[in-house]
């Protein structure tokens, strides 16, 4: 039974500390519309796509009305176009008309997002892969909507170093041809090691050949919930602080959980998953770096961060776990710079670095997000920065990502402009020394020893 505590208690993390579902993201199957025929393939995905998400947008915000909980985004994601593509695309320019077939469904159904513009070639590429790659910088500066990712490796792969090199080129080129608005192309894609299939935020978002036709995920986020509680506990134990965050995360995912079934009953699709990500915006107090500093840290980047951090995304798992059964995605704290105004802080202040960011994201629920880095830094550099993070997911059977933007005509100490949910960011110093000759050897990095499991 739920007590009046309880619903004054949600009430006011609604009303004063930014408690939202940040996303409803509607996965759906494109494996039965494949076409040899590239406009019959374009024909197929608009219908499939608008038939199944054409309702998405009104019911999120019928939802919303109804129990008075903030629904921030409603998005798409499907099936890989690397795959759907693959039998009717012999160019890049061919799998550029399907992004601007997505861009143009995700604006007549109303989201704001469409992800799965996207590869999987953690062991190797096809040519279907290597030409919708190819494709990414032009598709995301010709479209508004689409959000593209490359899975890179895993574990039980290793990583595929002929594309984390392609990668670096890619990312360059993609911040080049949107120069005219901080590079903003970046922000729409990412790069992963061991990519799930139900994550429902972006960028990084695509619907896995493993799920059924349709599927409702939802993320919900709560960093400042997450602050005002511990705030009530300063000073005390461990003991104390790790129960409070559980609790808490409890609270925020039992939510998400009754947004999800009731979006799923009124859409008459299937619930899949809850991810509960603490996922900062740029709105004072929605902060995760807050949390950090709440815990103890005088800035992030002090000694005692990743301990601090490790702590925190264990714990909102634990209680993520326990408010629902099907707890998915990614499911911890994100990092990310420019969303998330007590990093940018940090940045400024000089507590935070690059190198400190990638340390933390051995114990965060993903990796290196939205960091702006200066636009003359070499494709190479680039490419080893991803070649790290992919290495610490490989390496500890996690996901990690790199969402990292060079941003043309700028360098350290100016600020990259995104606007919205994006923010601003400074612009954060790379390493100065090469790494040309490790990024240029070519082929994979083996699966680690404790990935043969059988």
């Amino acid at each position: 039974m739920i007590n009046f505590y309880e619903v004054n208690e949600t009430n006011q993390m609604i009303e004063k500390e930014n408690l939202d579902v940040r996303t409803i993201t509607m996965g759906i199957s494109l494996l039965d519309v494949i076409d040899s025929n590239l406009d019959s393939l374009n024909q197929k995905i608009y219908d499939k796509i608008y038939n199944a998400a054409k309702n998405l947008v009104a019911v999120g915000d019928d939802i919303s009305r109804e129990f008075g909980i903030p629904i921030v985004n409603k998005r798409i994601s499907i099936t890989p176009i690397s795959l759907i593509g693959g039998s009717a695309c012999k160019s890049p320019d061919d799998f550029i008309t399907i992004a601007k077939t997505l861009d143009k469904v995700a604006h007549d159904v109303g989201v704001n997002f469409i992800g799965g513009y996207s590869a999987l070639v953690a062991k190797g590429q096809t040519p279907a892969d290597e030409m919708l790659i190819n494709s990414i910088p032009k598709a995301l500066k010709e479209t508004g909507r689409v959000c593209a990712s490359v899975n890179l490796g895993s574990t039980k792969t290793g990583i595929n170093m002929d594309a984390v090199k392609m990668m670096g080129d890619i990312i360059i080129e993609t911040a080049a041809l949107t120069k005219d608005n901080d590079s903003i192309g970046g922000a729409k894609l990412v790069v992963f090691c061991n990519a799930p299939d139900d994550n429902p935020f972006m960028a990084g978002a695509f619907h896995g050949v493993t799920e059924t036709d349709t599927v409702i995920n939802v993320g919900v986020s709560g960093p400042g919930v997450v602050k005002t509680a511990i705030s009530k506990v300063r000073g005390e134990s461990f003991e104390v602080l790790c129960e409070t965050i559980k609790k808490t995360a409890f609270k925020v995912t039992r939510v998400g959980q009754l947004v999800a079934k009731e979006a799923s009953l009124r859409l008459n699709v299937p619930f899949g998953i809850v991810d509960l990500s603490l996922a900062p915006t740029p709105a004072v107090g929605d902060s995760v770096a807050d949390i950090l500093c709440e815990i103890g840290l005088e800035y992030v980047g002090a000694p005692g961060t990743t301990a601090a951090l490790a702590l925190l995304n264990d714990q909102v798992k634990k209680g993520g776990v326990m408010a629902s059964s099907y707890v998915g995605g990614l499911s911890g704290a994100f990092i990310p710079v420019s969303e998330d105004q007590g990093m940018i802080d940090a940045v400024i202040a000089g507590a935070l670095t690059l190198e400190k960011l990638e340390a933390m994201t051995c114990v965060c629920s993903v990796g290196l997000d939205m960091i702006a880095i200066p636009g003359d830094t070499k494709a190479s550099s680039i490419s080893g920065i991803i070649a790290d993070e992919m290495a610490i997911g490989m390496i500890n059977q996690k996901t990690t990502a790199v969402r990292i933007i060079p941003v043309n005509g700028k360098k350290v100490g100016d600020v990259a402009e995104f606007g919205g949910l994006l923010g601003y960011a400074p612009i954060m110093p790379v390493n100065p020394f090469g790494c040309d000759d490790f990024i240029n050897r070519g082929g994979r990095i083996p699966a680690p020893i404790h990935s043969f499991k059988n």
